[in-house]
């Protein structure tokens, strides 16, 4: 029998939905920071090291869009406990990697099944939150973006540049069983969705029609620009911190440690603010100020490592602070029978733009015989670029409420 959710039990939800998002987030995040382990132990280049982040990605959005046609058809509740204990076994592929390749095979299974738990993440919120709190909830399991830059990634840095890349992963299949656990315990039935159901013979049918859709069409495309513009930078971070500026691999950890801390205090503040005066106001005005930590770090003079650590907080706050109005956007796009379906294939289409990103980051770079490497400024004007154009384009995104607004009082 289902407990009744009370606002108690619905922080309670809240909380561990952040924290199967905090498994996922380190997954994908602590590839970026390893970069330069990576490149020492398999004698790589950072094009490689972007290519396993584009290799997860890639799957990811594979795997989204092949969700679509199913995410709608099971009590959400146990999908997620499905799908978590696959992730789990995934990150148990990726630390016993022997080699590169074998790697990059487990990177691509751990994106087939990584890749919509974000999406199975966000429908959760939107069966159970309602629309004019949603920005909030949304800011709360955001924060798990906050738990992965505080504890997880410098942790997992710190573990690797002592015992090796391969322990973080460990680490991670660790803290994923007792979350999977609680999850198995706390999480009501939400299964209130398959009322409305369509048979097993419309599902390519309604898959076409969920792109062929003009509302969703738009939201998409803001997905795609949005993540394209973090991952021209993101990826490279680390390999650039410790080829160009001159930092050691183990302090990295200190500077995502700062930038962690801040985004924890500044999440769920941005998702109170995208409820008061709406998503997309709220989403403009972090992109543009977006732009100049952006063009900062990608032309990073040599700092030592105290001013890297005062600077990278408003990095951090910035790019994690843009997702928060758009994910709590993206839940009023489709009509509630969809949502699953949508935010599924939104899942996919972000997860393409996160792929483009790495690649095209990647293609722009080259490490020249003194180490440094080379043509990272570059992203940086790209990334502003793509920045300006999300801010125009944001308007054009509507949530189904908006748009049946006025019909309703017309009648």
């Amino acid at each position: 029998m289902n407990l009744p959710l009370t606002p108690e039990r619905e922080r309670l939800v809240l909380w561990l939905l952040a924290l199967t998002q905090f498994t996922v987030i380190m997954d994908f995040m602590v590839m970026m920071p390893l970069a330069p382990q990576l490149m020492q132990a398999f004698h790589i280049e950072p094009a490689a090291v972007s290519g396993a982040v584009s290799a997860y990605a890639w799957c990811a959005g594979i795997s989204g869009l092949a969700a679509a046609m199913y995410i709608d058809r099971f009590d959400r509740r146990k999908l997620l406990l499905t799908v978590f204990a696959l992730f789990t076994l995934s990150n148990l592929a990726c630390a016993a990697a022997p080699n590169f390749h074998v790697l990059l095979l487990s990177r691509a299974f751990a994106g087939l099944t990584g890749g919509i738990l974000g999406a199975i993440v966000m429908a959760i919120i939107g069966d159970l939150i309602p629309a004019h709190r949603r920005g909030a909830a949304t800011g709360v399991v955001m924060t798990s973006f906050s738990l992965a830059s505080v504890a997880g990634v410098p942790t997992g840095v710190m573990l690797a540049a002592h015992y090796g890349w391969a322990s973080p992963f460990y680490i991670l299949v660790i803290c994923s069983l007792p979350i999977l656990l609680l999850a198995a315990r706390v999480l009501p039935a939400l299964d209130g969705h398959l009322a409305n159901r369509a048979p097993l013979s419309a599902m390519l049918p309604n898959l076409i029609a969920l792109y062929k859709e003009p509302a969703h069409l738009k939201a998409f495309l803001l997905s795609a620009i949005n993540m394209m513009t973090g991952m021209m930078v993101i990826p490279f971070i680390s390999p650039v911190l410790v080829n160009n500026v001159g930092l050691q691999p183990a302090e990295i950890t200190y500077v995502y440690l700062a930038g962690g801390l801040a985004t924890f205090f500044t999440a769920r503040r941005i998702g109170r603010w995208s409820d008061r005066y709406g998503a997309q106001k709220v989403y403009r005005i972090v992109s543009l100020l977006f732009i100049l930590p952006v063009l900062f770090i990608t032309h990073l003079p040599v700092l030592p490592l105290v001013g890297v650590v005062l600077f990278f907080p408003f990095f951090m706050v910035l790019a994690s602070g843009r997702n928060i109005p758009m994910q709590a956007l993206m839940t009023t796009v489709p009509e509630p029978s969809r949502r699953g379906a949508f935010l599924s294939a939104n899942a996919a289409i972000q997860q393409v733009g996160t792929g483009l990103g790495a690649l095209l980051g990647g293609l722009t770079l080259h490490t020249e015989v003194s180490g440094h490497i080379a043509g990272y400024g570059l992203n940086g004007w790209i990334a502003a670029g793509m920045a300006v154009l999300t801010v125009l384009w944001v308007g054009q995104v509507r949530g189904a409420a908006v748009k049946t607004a006025p019909e309703q009082k017309a009648a």
